[in-house]
């Protein structure tokens, strides 16, 4: 039966079938289409608008979610097109972008000690990429990978048979007016903050009070003369003296495009009602007043607005749906986790419904993708608002928050004085300015993720080692199961191009690592590999091994003894570990790998 107009009602046969359906071609949908496109996965990723982001919206893309990327071989087109961490250098405070500067930290890897903890946890390097420019990136991965892409197409609803395991998806085709019936297996909700799954699959969401509202202000203004001695991405202006409109309170220029396109994100006063929306000429005359220079042409491109949200979802999946992204953590960008987790759980997500797909796990594997992600989005949320409520004290401590230019200006003043009061103000500005560390300095809660569930086998393992120093600034390397593949830069005995642990792993397989008197590992791994019919890889690590750890930073954070093995999951966290050789290690190997995979006997 072929398609039919709208307002009618969709067609009873599917026009179209295929194994899996997107909904959403954003971070979190065209990263899922691309990843599972890389395991030979045939699907459809739809889209309501007419195009990828016109806005650039998130913009960090943290070592975390590169590292996803570069599994795909997308970290380079990634970093061709995004700026560099350098851009990226502080976050500042000032009077306005030509003006006095109040105060700076070093942000997103960059400064002499954040650099180096930084490079010594990843192969990669933060880098600013805005939403604009990740997208057909992710796009284009898909559509070259067996993915079909269609934009202007609105999901209506769907029809989960459980029992038949297959999903009729309802969509709408919205240049014709016709609707189409697509079958699949499994459908993805990677449909944004006002999910339409969500809402027909009635999972349960912790709304939590909100920051109200928020604008972005997208500007074309060529600002590069001012920041050869103010290098940085953010740039907070406070403006005492200034009496500030309702509708734009307090707010800082974003770096887009190095040093010509700009956000400016506004925040209004407390209260504010868009009843009426400020004019271009409003927008103008206090985007003029934050640049500090009338002489600077200044080009809005676009104005938009948003919630300040601190919204996650307490299921992820029900039936052969599962949701992703923004459709269940909503949160302020604060530590610019938002794109980096989406990015995330379509990895964690990929892997597995590949394997359901292909016969090579059982379809339990996919109750795991919950029970790890959900936990991340719940403490990303909570971080995120958390890292808005952090600018707070800093507010007050610089006198911003009182009511009226004369007692802003006067507050401010306090901060010169050579007073008790002065004293004290001082104090409290400088702990409020190293307070925002936890969010422009967030290493552990980017990298700090340890997973407990089914794909993870933690039975013989004792507990499980605590994060060690700050959770959200630093970042705990472990080969306990559950937490990320350690990285550690590894070469050859006559030395060539080096290469990461974290690259001897994925690639849309399990793998197992090894040392010196490993070797029956590596010859279990081929038999497992065989019975059970996965893709395995097997590497010895050491002297006059596969791979030399000529750092010896390998030998600092295996934790298991030169013949043990650790057992890498397709998305480069560990499975499983063996701290030392054991009497029948392709038994031992088999066993872990039937549980986690849920595949019985062979």
């Amino acid at each position: 039966m072929g398609s039919i107009t709208a307002g009618e009602d969709a067609p009873l046969d599917p026009d179209f079938n295929t194994q899996v359906v997107v909904v959403g071609t954003g971070p979190a949908g065209g990263s899922l289409a691309a990843f599972l496109g890389s395991h030979g996965i045939q699907g459809i990723v739809i889209g309501m608008t007419s195009t990828t982001a016109e806005t650039p919206r998130a913009h960090i893309t943290n070592m975390a979610a590169l590292e996803c990327l570069r599994d795909i071989g997308l970290e380079e087109d990634c970093r061709e097109l995004a700026s560099p961490k350098e851009s990226m250098m502080h976050t500042r405070w000032g009077y306005s972008m030509a003006g006095e500067e109040y105060a700076r930290l070093y942000a997103w890897g960059n400064g002499p000690a954040l650099e180096a903890k930084y490079k010594e946890v990843s192969p990669c390097d933060p880098i600013d990429l805005p939403q604009t420019r990740l997208e057909p990136i992710l796009i284009r991965k898909a559509a070259t990978s067996g993915f079909i892409t269609r934009f202007n197409t609105e999901f209506l609803r769907f029809q989960d048979d459980v029992a038949k395991c297959q999903v009729d998806v309802i969509v709408r085709d919205t240049v014709f007016g016709t609707i189409h019936r697509i079958r699949c297996r499994y459908l993805f909700g990677a449909d944004g903050a006002r999910s339409r799954i969500i809402q027909q699959l009635d999972l349960p969401l912790r709304q939590n009070p909100g920051g109200g509202l928020a604008w972005n202000v997208l500007v074309k203004a060529d600002l590069s003369k001012y920041i050869a001695h103010r290098q940085g991405n953010l740039h907070w202006c406070y403006q005492h003296d200034v009496s500030h409109p309702d509708f734009a309170w307090i707010g800082f220029p974003r770096m887009v495009k190095p040093w010509h396109e700009w956000v400016f994100i506004m925040f209004p006063v407390p209260g504010y009602k868009a009843d009426i929306p400020p004019t271009q000429e409003h927008w103008m005359k206090r985007i003029k007043q934050i640049i500090g220079d009338d002489s600077v042409d200044v080009e809005i491109l676009n104005v938009s607005k948003w919630l300040v949200n601190n919204i996650w979802a307490e299921k992820y999946a029900k039936g052969n749906v599962f949701c992703l992204g923004d459709a269940v953590h909503r949160h302020p960008p604060a530590n610019g986790l938002g794109s980096n987790t989406c990015v995330q759980d379509a990895f964690n997500l990929a892997w597995k419904v590949a394997y359901v797909l292909k016969g090579l796990a059982g379809p339990e594997l996919l109750d795991s993708y919950e029970q790890e992600r959900q936990p991340v989005g719940a403490n990303i949320v909570s971080r995120a608002f958390q890292g808005f409520l952090d600018h707070l004290p800093l507010w007050k401590s610089a006198g911003i928050l009182e009511p009226s230019a004369e007692e802003r200006v006067s507050a401010f003043a306090e901060l010169s004085v050579n007073s008790a009061v002065g004293k004290q103000r001082r104090q409290d500005f400088i702990k409020a300015i190293k307070g925002t560390r936890y969010e422009f300095q967030g290493l552990g809660i980017e990298m700090n993720q340890r997973y407990r569930s089914g794909a993870v086998y933690q039975a013989d393992q004792g507990d499980e080692p605590p994060l060690m120093g700050d959770p959200i600034l630093d970042h705990t390397r472990s080969t306990y199961p559950g937490a990320r593949l350690p990285h550690a830069w590894l070469n050859r005995a006559v030395p060539g191009q080096r290469i990461s642990t974290i690259d001897l792993a994925g690639n849309g397989g399990f793998t197992v690592l090894t040392g010196i008197g490993g070797e029956r590992w590596k010859e279990a791994a081929a038999q497992v590999s065989k019975a059970l019919d996965i893709p395995l890889a097997a590497y010895s690590i050491g002297f006059r091994q596969d791979w030399e750890d000529v750092y010896f930073h390998w030998e600092s954070v295996r934790e298991i003894e030169e013949d043990g093995c650790l057992l890498v999951r397709p998305d480069r966290f560990i499975a499983w570990r063996s701290l030392q050789m054991v009497d029948d290690p392709a038994s031992a190997l088999l066993k872990v790998l039937r549980q986690i995979l849920h595949r019985g006997q062979v």
